[in-house]
């Protein structure tokens, strides 16, 4: 078939390698000049297969309220009079249980070990490097309060068969030797020791590459009008360009894709949450992480991407706005001089993106009451995580193949 994927991210050069490898005839198109220049350009460099947890989660909203106040936030909230985010913010407390963290979190984590498998096999058939480490991720914990919350994540990794190790401060040191020069900061640990790091923008623009020696068609510096519907059924895409004809369109365009969608009376509760990042040169190899920390106080992860390190988190609810802003920076510079004391923060780069969420965690990935039309959508955090799992459900998909992993509960169906 002729298959059009909207949005050159990871997820969208994910989908389009996946779809020519299963035969198709496939264009991407994108409003950029050249792949991962938005959200996919500078995160945080995690890849989680374990660490792995919706944002709704029990105790939410009560520390949401804390965090408001604190000088060093993990989440920032600008409201405003918008009703998609208001409508968001409703549905995504309403995931804040109990039973309904257990069941997104399950769902997440079955994504996301498919992704682990789809990954290993991806880069052992192209050879492609992108600082890429497999040693997994530390949770690191500065208070006996939230050791011992990390309890029902640990009971989660377990019901789903994931690796996972409970470190105490001494353990935490062995496998990060650097945090011996702050282990009184820390009190213990959650190890993943499946989960990876590596530089998303590097990997996304090599597959690229190598999609396109598949016969992949990049129109980069298009800007998608809408979508061409006639009876029920796709027909292409219109762009600033011209009319591109397609026998089925995958929208993977992260925050963007309800914008699009909405005038065809689908309503993808997808909203951006901004995430800011700092990339810093090592100075001194001694004191930086060897994987990736998540310092659990801040929201922070901390990753090793060859010379450089990567700090990235915090969730900024304030609309489509890229700003960059000075307290955002402070509060990365903090959680990593914290930790990894001796790092020339001044020679770091700053940078900011969209994460597009759902309120239940878990991305929207699928048909749609439009014939052909699929979507591939709302990765939150983990589209790095999960893009390549959700290449091959999308290919399936497309293709009329039953998937290799239950996908029906990650269509847009769950919201009725």
């Amino acid at each position: 078939m002729k298959v059009i994927v909207l949005g050159a991210g990871i997820v969208g050069v994910t989908s389009a390698y996946q779809l020519a490898k299963s035969g198709h005839e496939v264009t991407v198109v994108d409003r950029q000049k050249g792949p991962a220049l938005e959200t996919s350009f500078a995160n945080a460099g995690e890849v989680s297969f374990g660490y792995c947890s919706p944002w709704a989660a029990p105790g939410i909203p009560a520390k949401a309220m804390k965090w408001l106040f604190m000088k060093h936030a993990p989440l920032i909230l600008r409201p405003k009079l918008d009703m998609a985010m208001l409508s968001w913010m409703a549905r995504m407390l309403s995931n804040c249980t109990s039973e309904r963290y257990a069941t997104n979190k399950s769902r997440m984590l079955r994504l996301a070990d498919y992704s682990r498998i789809a990954l290993a096999e991806l880069r052992a058939e192209t050879g492609i490097a992108y600082d890429e480490r497999m040693q997994g991720t530390l949770q690191l914990f500065r208070t006996q309060q939230q050791l011992e919350a990390s309890a029902k994540d640990v009971k989660a990794l377990a019901a789903d068969g994931i690796p996972y190790e409970v470190l105490d401060r001494d353990g935490c040191i062995r496998f990060e030797p650097a945090l011996k020069h702050v282990r009184d900061k820390i009190v213990g640990g959650l190890l993943t020791p499946k989960d990876e790091t590596g530089d998303c923008f590097k990997f996304t623009n090599a597959l690229a590459a190598k999609a396109e020696a598949l016969g992949v068609r990049f129109a980069y510096d298009t800007t998608i009008k809408a979508l061409d519907v006639e009876a029920g059924r796709v027909r292409g895409v219109i762009t600033d360009r011209d009319r591109m004809s397609a026998d089925a369109v995958v929208v993977a365009l992260g925050s963007y894709s309800p914008l699009l969608l909405k005038p065809f009376g689908i309503r993808l509760p997808v909203y951006p949450v901004k995430g800011y990042s700092l990339t810093i040169p090592i100075t001194d190899a001694s004191r930086a992480p060897e994987s990736t920390v998540m310092d659990e106080t801040y929201k922070i992860a901390i990753t090793r991407l060859g010379d450089r390190i990567r700090v990235g988190g915090m969730a900024e609810i304030s609309g489509y706005t890229n700003d960059l802003g000075f307290a955002r920076r402070s509060t990365l510079e903090h959680s990593v001089t914290d930790l990894f004391p001796g790092g020339d923060v001044s020679k770091a780069s700053f940078w900011s993106g969209l994460r597009p969420m759902t309120p239940d965690g878990t991305p929207v990935i699928g048909p749609t009451k439009i014939i052909g039309l699929f979507l591939n959508t709302g990765h939150g955090t983990l589209g790095w995580t999960m893009s390549t799992g959700s290449a091959r459900l999308i290919g399936d998909l497309v293709g009329g193949r039953t998937p290799e992993i239950d996908a029906r509960d990650l269509s847009i169906n769950r919201y009725g």
